[in-house]
């Protein structure tokens, strides 16, 4: 298991190309369906990570994967796609700096699901800053 600064550096670059992302995309939206967008999207994620997979040698038989395995992956690709699809079209309508922090909402979403499913025990402190996330969210989705 990484240590703590590692997954902490990793998830910062995580939060820093996630950014990257919204403005990206919003520039790359102009003049174009926001459904044929996320598909262009995913095909240069497609081609990016079949190269990446197979220039590190992580490449292995996805026919040896567990049943259970193909069940959760297949879910999350699929809620990963309806996410995108979403987010496309919300920046299609609205801008990267109003539709970014609402997307983000699933921090606290992310924090409920693990509890309830995953059993994950956040501390006070973290239940602190995931609803202070939550707060601004609610801050920031509200019309003055």
């Amino acid at each position: 298991m990484a240590s703590a600064p590692d997954r902490f550096y990793w998830a910062l670059l995580s939060a820093v190309f996630a950014a990257l992302t919204a403005i990206f995309a919003k520039l790359g939206l102009a003049g174009i369906d926001s459904d044929f967008a996320t598909l262009v999207r995913t095909v240069v994620i497609l081609v990016t990570l079949t190269g990446f997979v197979w220039v590190t040698g992580k490449w292995s038989d996805p026919f040896a994967l567990q049943g259970k395995t193909w069940l959760f992956l297949v879910l999350s690709g699929l809620a990963t796609g309806a996410s995108w699809v979403c987010y496309f079209r919300a920046l299609q309508m609205g801008d990267a700096s109003k539709v970014a922090p609402v997307y983000k909402l699933c921090l606290v979403l992310v924090a409920g699901f693990a509890t309830l499913f995953l059993h994950e025990r956040p501390t006070p402190r973290e239940w602190v800053g995931i609803l202070l996330v939550g707060a601004g969210v609610l801050i920031l989705g509200f019309k003055r």
